[in-house]
């Protein structure tokens, strides 16, 4: 007979907090070598693009954190609905563990894509359709996270957040599609489910290899800031006290 694991048990804060202390460091590493061997590929390995020159190369930074922003953003407003709908403490907490990482990576691709908008179109900044709306994405986790700092009832907080991350989803496919909704200066999809990658493929791979390197990231510090979620949140139970200095 087959052992099965009862997954519902971490849904307890109890019993997640030591699990995501021993994932944590794995995820990390894991993180470490997806990007050490995206920046090799995609800056000694891939091609110099025959239009932008080796500009282009910051793509892969831009584009694995534009992914990210939006994926984080998705995680982030499920755990929010689902501690709203069943009242779950740690989802709330996985919602408020996951905002930091996906405002950083919203931040890096507003940052990398002023880098290279300023050789492409002449400008840091333009009010493009994409561009906009990915900085409304960088308000909106801003907005929950400090909409949940100046609440003191972590119930209260926990609720009102939800409220912003499920009612800000709606900009996220505004942001995928908006290149194709709108005359933008932002150049469409290279990398698409519904066709072949328009690029070569050592920058494809890359690519790829940036993006599972900031996900294995995202993993890692949510899994770190959620146990110190936990810890503050949970300081008062009885499991708290027992743990070992050294586990905290």
């Amino acid at each position: 007979m087959t052992a099965r694991i009862n997954w519902f048990k971490y849904a307890s804060p109890a019993t997640f907090y030591p699990l995501a202390g021993k994932l944590a460091p794995w995820f990390f590493v894991a993180a470490a070598l997806f990007v050490a061997a995206g920046i090799y590929v995609g800056f000694f390995v891939a091609p110099t693009d025959a239009q932008q020159g080796e500009a282009y190369r910051i793509i892969f930074i831009h584009v694995a954190s534009a992914w990210m922003s939006m994926f984080l953003y998705i995680i982030m407003a499920f755990w929010a609905g689902l501690g709203l709908a069943f009242n779950t403490r740690l989802s709330s907490m996985m919602a408020s563990a996951v905002a930091p990482t996906g405002a950083l990576m919203t931040f890096i691709a507003l940052w990398t894509g002023a880098l290279w908008g300023k050789p492409m179109w002449g400008a840091w900044w333009v009010w493009d359709a994409r561009l906009t709306s990915e900085l409304i994405l960088l308000f909106l986790y801003l907005g929950f996270m400090s909409l949940q700092a100046a609440i003191d009832d972590a119930r209260r907080a926990d609720k009102a957040g939800a409220v912003i991350a499920l009612v800000g989803v709606v900009n996220v496919p505004i942001i995928y599609f908006s290149v194709q909704w709108w005359n933008t200066l932002h150049q469409g999809a290279s990398v698409s489910l519904t066709r072949s990658p328009s690029m070569a493929a050592t920058m494809l791979i890359g690519m790829l290899l940036m993006a599972l390197g900031f996900w294995m990231y995202g993993i890692a510090a949510t899994l770190l800031r959620v146990r110190c979620i936990i810890l503050e949140r949970e300081r008062n139970s009885e499991w708290i006290g027992q743990l070992p200095e050294s586990r905290r």
